[in-house]
């Protein structure tokens, strides 16, 4: 039970705030350890799938979500060099909601809600070392100082001190792909659409937030140069537009108004074996960093998120409660972090007949079955983490 029951969270975040959250609702009391000075986020936009979405209503959100995002009604994919449609996926079913949301006015609903809740934050935390042991979870903090927790749940993302705790044989790998991320200001409000301009070697998605009136981009190149990994790396902008000159005028013309882009290295972590020891679980990117080819991160540290304090609540016996989370997350987690690296290949297809024959079957399906290809994201858009 969580009643009364002392945990402590290490990550600002979405995953950290939203287990805060459900933890704390559960009557837990909580307190967040966040690195940064603040809690705030750099431009850039998140879908949030019906999966995630899911979580945010039970949790009480979605109204305050919804009226700071754009309820989206398709994805459409396109050839790089004319724009050209491939393939319509629509997004409308009344019962699978899909909204494009800025990441800080995420976060910021977030932070109000835990606010609310009684959740202590303590900024300016940084969390260097994390040992769990019989009588707590001892963390190393960045001034040098000790303390030793209770329950600590790590949501601190890809370089989480909590995963290489737990899992030190763990390794990333380079996957030859770096991406850009920017929001660019338009004029006009766009519709409530994904784009994604599959080229060879290439993609780029673009998809509307606030209104319309901010255009949030994603480009991935195919390359041999190494780039760091984490997106708060900034670049030249004329590296991205370089990089995808060659793609129709809508494309050159969204780039031509990017001021400020980041860019980061795609690295490819396994997911970890081992998501919890005694009084330490992981959550999110921790335990299942994912490359972004579905817009699935966000949504599995929702998940995650409520997963874990709901095993919390139901059984007394910690150690009991972890063991079902990860039992319950991490074959689930895995094949999401497979089905988004594979996604990978289908969007840089080379011009030849394997391109020729892939693009004929899904222009095929659009016109006449659009739903055989949507259904095949089912298993992700239908599960549901609150009736579990």
């Amino acid at each position: 039970m969580l009643i009364g029951q002392e945990i402590t969270v290490i990550g600002g975040g979405i995953g950290g705030l939203t287990a805060a959250l459900a933890c704390a609702q559960r009557g837990a009391q909580v307190t967040v350890l966040e690195q940064a000075p603040q809690i705030t986020e750099v431009g850039a936009g998140l879908q949030i799938s019906p999966n995630g979405w899911r979580v945010l209503d039970a949790l009480g959100l979605a109204p305050s979500v919804a009226c700071r995002s754009v309820r989206a009604q398709a994805v459409h994919l396109r050839d790089f060099r004319h724009g050209a449609g491939v393939f319509s996926m629509p997004l409308t079913r009344p019962d699978q909601p899909y909204h494009f949301v800025h990441r800080s006015d995420l976060i910021d609903v977030l932070v109000h809600a835990v606010q609310d809740a009684g959740v202590a934050i303590r900024l300016g935390v940084g969390v260097t070392d994390v040992s769990p042991g019989p009588d707590g979870t001892t963390l190393t903090l960045a001034d040098g100082g000790c303390e030793t927790h209770g329950l600590t749940l790590a949501a601190d993302g890809l370089h989480s001190p909590a995963r290489a705790a737990l899992n030190p044989r763990s390794r990333p790998f380079f996957t030859g792909q770096v991406a850009w991320r920017c929001t660019v200001p338009v004029d006009t409000p766009l519709p409530p659409q994904a784009h994604v301009f599959m080229g060879p070697g290439r993609h780029l998605v673009r998809y509307p937030l606030r209104d319309g009136r901010l255009v949030n981009v994603v480009a991935v190149e195919e390359r041999d140069g190494w780039a760091t990994e984490g997106w708060h790396h900034r670049d030249d902008p004329d590296h991205l537009r370089r990089a995808f000159t060659d793609f129709c005028p809508e494309v050159r013309d969204l780039l031509a108004r990017a001021d400020v882009v980041h860019l980061w290295g795609l690295f490819r972590h396994p997911v970890a074996e081992v998501w919890h020891d005694r009084a330490l679980a992981l959550l999110g990117d921790a335990a299942h960093p994912t490359l972004p080819f579905l817009a699935q991160g966000a949504n599995m540290a929702l998940e995650d998120a409520y997963d874990l304090a709901r095993c919390l609540s139901e059984d007394p016996d910690t150690t009991a409660a972890l063991s079902r989370y990860q039992l319950l997350r991490r074959r689930r987690s895995a094949r999401i972090v497979q089905a988004a690296s594979d996604n990978a290949l289908n969007y840089h297809l080379r011009p030849g007949p394997v391109r020729f024959a892939a693009h004929t079957a899904l222009r095929l399906a659009g016109r006449f079955a659009p739903h055989v290809v949507t259904k095949r994201l089912d298993w992700i858009y239908t599960h549901d983490v609150t009736r579990s």
